[in-house]
């Protein structure tokens, strides 16, 4: 188990499966013959504590503390301490989907101890039990199990350590924290409950490992403190081991750096793409010359902070950096988890996904509230759809799940339906979803093919409902394209999830109130299934941030400016306060908003006026009941396309010659008959025209290394056949059409 290298992911991100950025670490080593180990410290503290053992301690410890000002819910969780023990290793184990048929007994109310997080269910469990079907007892059992995990930890926060969260640990202290102040007076107290678990499975891994360098890979601000915490102990028990941070937090928070201190715990802080920083790292210990390359690196020179970026080496293509290696993970032992009753939602927190990505970068890179000045958006580099397949298929054998994640920041069109027919030229059974962007490119033909592929479900961003705003924010989309581009997802049974946008500079009251009633169309009339408002926040490196004059906002930090702001940071920079020009309080507008959605969500309460989900005057929307239906209404514009490919994603058809009579006359037709999995179909056409077809449908399989397109299709019926609009318009070829013959 010895290797150079320790990658680790500190407490928390998800309980449900690995945050991918050391198993993409970890595959790019082992092209370079680099051995290295990795571990996900977080859900190792979470098997720990809600354990047996582990809930023993911790009711253990907060018996020796004072009781006096305990909530009257902590009280009932102690007393039940013995049955919240005696149910744990069921319970896990039933969320690790190690012990399915415990779902029925969970489900009989008389199993896990109960305590405020189920309230709300027992309040409403006819709810409860219509929003997870008839046949969601699994399901049900899951939301159950989790609010009795829910119990626990309100139990640890209020009893044994604040600073407890699933997906997060002493979070406040990384929220855009300029100063180092008061994470490193944190850093001087004593240990937490949690640090003292953190550090004894990260003692055991180290003794095993043996690493010269310990990497953290710190995705978000709840990873900090444990990512500083760990490194410190690193320090003082093995000083010989060097300690180097990267990932998304740093990559965003840390690019002004000036704060010496911070190097008291790392050695070097990594920005942007990880690959060849790591590796010349690796370099750097391995080696005894005195003069070192390092690529986006900080670390501390003469007692002070420099950035070193002193190397002529390029970066590695998407082609160059290996699959990602998940081996060393405990991929049998995360936990599925359903935290609300919403079927897109569960995806981030429900199974096991094996990451991805389509694209490295933004293919768009425009939208002016998004970081798109730093690397990570900015370079856009796509990875050819036989390699990315060939990366699914080793995954598949290494992790034995086919379920996938691609991670874009928006996957390209182009490169989905590349992938989707690579999928099914090989034949493979995936379960897969993604972000994308509603544009206009998801006809209803491609998403058919990704569905065909194995594509559940999509996220994108709708953003603020207001063609105006959308034009400012440089979206490329508006909302009647958004409401026909989520229709053919959703007629083709893919989960379609919206985030959504308030408080965008410049957006005034009538805006906000028309959007909403944009999104309460879009979710009556079932073209979009999920979704999540937030409220507009100003980073540093977006279009917004770097220019806030032309958006009509004023940066302010407590009275600073932004110019005086700016001097001050010393550690993290990324979101900035400011004042909207407009002076309208958007923050008013969250309660009521995400009052409506939850509604809508749930298929109920369409027909209540807007003003009914505010407790203040707004004013009536301008947006006409009907403005989404029209929207849909629309008839496309028929073009042939002579350069899209024409995919037959059906079988071969059955023919049967019928001898039609009309009028004393007789002639032969032939009956071609259809079928695919659900369905069964025929059409009628003449001999030659249906042997033609028959002939031209087997050549458009996915068998066929050579797609051909609709301008080869329309050339050679014309070889034999007069007028290919007319053919190609008929009912019966829009039949065949609706059933899988594709125009991409």
């Amino acid at each position: 188990m010895k290797s150079d290298l320790l990658l680790i992911t500190p407490p928390f991100t998800q309980l449900n499966t690995p945050y991918p950025a050391t198993a993409y670490l970890k595959g790019f080593l082992n092209t370079k013959s680099i051995s290295s180990f990795q571990m996900d410290l977080g859900i190792e503290v979470i098997l720990e504590l809600f354990s047996k053992s582990g809930l023993t301690n911790i009711f253990q410890y907060a018996s020796k503390q004072s009781k006096k000002n305990w909530s009257e819910n902590a009280q009932r969780i102690f007393t039940l301490q013995h049955e919240y023990c005696k149910t744990i290793k069921a319970a896990i184990a039933f969320l690790q989907g190690k012990n399915a048929s415990l779902a029925r007994q969970i489900c009989s109310g008389n199993f896990l101890p109960e305590a405020s997080r189920f309230n709300a269910f027992n309040e409403d469990e006819e709810g409860f039990t219509w929003a997870f079907g008839a046949m969601g007892m699994q399901d049900k059992a899951k939301h159950l199990a989790t609010l009795y995990l829910e119990d626990i930890s309100d139990f640890i926060v209020e009893c044994v350590d604040a600073n407890f969260g699933f997906s997060r640990y002493a979070e406040r202290l990384g929220r855009s924290a300029n100063s180092f102040d008061e994470l490193y007076n944190e850093l001087q107290n004593e240990l937490t409950y949690i640090d003292t678990i953190t550090l004894k499975l990260l003692n055991e891994r180290v003794v095993t490992v043996e690493p010269k360098l310990v990497l953290f890979s710190v995705p978000f601000p709840g990873n900090l403190y444990s990512a500083f915490r760990c490194a410190q102990w690193i320090k003082e028990n093995n000083p010989a081991i060097k300690i180097a941070m990267g990932g998304g937090f740093p990559n965003t928070e840390l690019r002004d750096l000036k704060d010496k201190r911070v190097f008291e715990f790392f050695d070097f802080i990594t920005l942007d793409d990880g690959e060849l920083p790591v590796e010349l790292l690796c370099n750097f210990i391995n080696s005894n010359e005195n003069e070192y390359e390092f690529k986006r690196t900080f670390l501390l020179e003469n007692e002070e902070v420099v950035y070193k970026n002193n190397t002529f080496r390029k970066e590695y293509k998407q082609n160059e950096i290996g699959t990602p290696d998940y081996s060393d993970l405990v991929l049998d032992q995360y936990i599925s988890v359903i935290e609300i009753a919403n079927p897109m939602h569960s995806l981030w927190s429900d199974g096991r996904w094996n990451k991805l990505t389509m694209a490295h970068g933004c293919y768009w890179g425009k939208c002016t509230f998004c970081d798109i000045s730093l690397d990570y958006i900015k370079v856009y580099e796509p990875i050819a759809a036989k390699l990315l397949v060939d990366r699914m298929e080793t995954l598949i054998e290494q992790t034995g799940e086919t379920g996938f994640h691609f991670v874009d920041e928006a996957a390209p069109p182009a490169l989905m339906r590349e992938v989707a027919l690579e999928i099914l030229r090989r034949n493979l059974v995936v379960t897969w979803w993604t972000n994308i962007r509603f544009e206009k490119s998801f006809t209803a033909d491609l998403c058919y093919l990704l569905k065909s592929s194995g594509c559940i479900a999509v996220s994108g961003g709708l953003e603020v409902a207001s063609d105006r705003l959308l034009e400012l924010i440089k979206k490329g989309v508006t909302v009647e394209q958004v409401a026909q581009v989520t229709r053919n997802f959703t007629i083709n049974g893919i989960m379609v999830h919206a985030y959504l946008m308030y408080g965008y500079p410049t957006q005034t009251i009538q805006e906000t109130i028309d959007s909403l009633e944009m999104v309460r169309q879009l979710f009556e009339l079932g073209t979009i299934q999920s979704g999540f408002w937030h409220q507009f926040a100003m980073t540093a490196h977006s279009p917004v941030g770097l220019d806030p004059d032309a958006f009509g906002v004023i940066p302010q930090q407590n009275g600073t400016s932004f110019s005086e702001l700016a001097k001050q940071i010393t550690f993290a920079n990324n979101d900035i306060a400011f004042k909207d020009k407009t002076g309208i309080n958007h923050d008013k507008f969250s309660f009521g908003l995400k009052k409506a959605l939850f509604n809508y969500m749930h298929g109920v309460c369409f027909d209540y006026e807007l003003q009914d989900w505010f407790d203040f005057k707004i004013p009536k929307t301008k947006i006409h009941p009907d403005f989404i239906a029209t929207c849909l209404e629309k008839e496309t514009v028929f073009t042939i396309k002579t350069n899209a490919k024409v995919v037959w994603l059906g079988g071969k058809p059955m023919q049967e010659k019928l001898i039609k009579t009309k009028k004393g006359k007789s002639w032969e037709m032939l009956q071609l008959t259809f079928h695919d999995k659900i369905n069964t179909f025929s059409i009628v056409l003449e001999p030659e025209k249906g042997t033609w077809l028959c002939r031209f449908l087997e050549s458009g399989t996915l068998q066929n290394k050579q797609i051909r397109t609709l301008g080869q299709m329309k050339q050679d019926f014309e070889t034999y056949f007069d007028d290919f609009e007319l053919f190609w318009y008929s009912k019966s070829m829009q039949l065949v059409k609706d059933n899988g013959l594709l125009v991409l």
